[in-house]
């Protein structure tokens, strides 16, 4: 199927210019949609850190403070409530990204296969998704912290 070279040495799908466009459009469509993913994570990760840092703060804060006509556990459970809710937020911001890039990686593959596009990427963790996984981390320390006192925070 493929018939002819590009000047820089890689192979063309056929002869057709238009064709060659058309492959080199999907395989730039299939980039900025990865792109899209890893934006879509940033903004989980900007709200679950959001709600980590806040939840920490009111935590520490208040743990040492006393408000009249609340119990004494109230602001330490409100805190520990939003940590919560940031770190359930980033699990599943990561587990859809994840889901994402791997059925787009699957059907890129599938494209590959059928000489629909060129060269396939190298697969590597994305820069986003490893923030994710380390402040996922923090966020539980954080709660261990709370619940059982314990942690470096």
């Amino acid at each position: 199927m493929v018939d002819s070279i590009d000047n820089d040495g890689s192979a063309m799908i056929c002869d057709d210019p238009n064709t060659e466009l058309a492959a080199s459009r999907t395989a730039m469509a299939f980039m900025r949609t990865e792109m899209s993913g890893d934006r879509n994570l940033m903004a989980v990760i900007r709200t679950a850190l959001s709600l980590i840092v806040f939840g920490f703060t009111i935590y520490q804060v208040f743990k040492e403070v006393f408000i009249p006509r609340l119990p004494p556990q109230a602001p330490g459970r409100f805190g520990l409530a939003l940590i919560i809710l940031g770190v359930v937020l980033l699990v599943l911001g990561i587990w859809s990204h994840w889901t994402t890039v791997r059925k787009l990686r699957m059907r890129r593959t599938r494209l590959h296969d059928l000489k629909l596009v060129h060269n396939l990427p190298e697969v590597e963790i994305s820069t986003v998704a490893s923030v994710a996984i380390l402040l996922l981390l923090i966020g539980v320390a954080a709660i261990a912290r709370i619940l059982f006192s314990a942690g470096p925070l």
